[in-house]
């Protein structure tokens, strides 16, 4: 039943950028402030409960991730989204790269690849004229890097920034994803 669930699940046959805007397609995982850490299941093509984080702690924007992708740690590409007001698990927010935060996560002694995308929701008001990281802050960018320091280092996990980037190295983590995606599709059809 669950395989059935999958295959109409709209999540999945999302492409990572809108054919018509070019902006590219975030499906939000976790909203701005919730400390309830949600994950989309692509076997029930449903959000579940993925953890919860401690007291005083909350995700600073709404994180999500580029359907059609896949990270280094074999799951979608993480990326937070800047915008005015909270989403909810499962809003579809068409977006535009700004940037990308590398890094590296280590869990259980295996160290793996997992960026974290910086993108500015397409409608946003108040960062409409936000096109680069470099126009966010160095202390918001470090806060948002103490985040995922903090947010790992509760879930028994290291991570560590290892450079901050613009738009264009953020578009080409994403083509890497997307022929990831595609390699991983590929492997699956030969499987059956």
């Amino acid at each position: 039943m669950s395989s059935k669930l999958s295959s109409r699940s709209p999540y999945e046959q999302l492409d990572p950028f809108d054919t018509d805007s070019g902006d590219m397609n975030v499906v939000i995982e976790t909203p701005k402030g919730s400390r309830n850490k949600f994950d989309y299941d692509p076997h029930l093509g449903l959000f579940r409960l993925g953890g919860v984080l401690p007291a005083g702690a909350v995700f600073p924007f709404d994180f999500g991730f580029v359907p059609s992708t896949v990270g280094g740690d074999g799951d979608p590409l993480d990326v937070l989204v800047l915008m005015d007001e909270a989403a909810f698990a499962g809003c579809l927010v068409p977006a535009r790269l700004i940037g990308v935060i590398e890094a590296d996560q280590t869990e259980d002694g295996k160290t793996t690849r997992n960026d974290r995308l910086i993108a500015v929701a397409a409608n946003s008001r108040d960062h409409a004229d936000v096109t680069s990281l470099k126009q966010v802050s160095d202390n918001l960018v470090h806060e948002i890097e103490h985040f995922f320091v903090s947010y790992n280092m509760a879930k028994g996990k290291e991570f560590k920034p290892r450079g901050r980037f613009g738009p264009d190295r953020a578009v080409r983590v994403v083509e890497e994803g997307i022929g990831c995606h595609q390699d991983k599709a590929k492997a699956r059809k030969k499987q059956k």
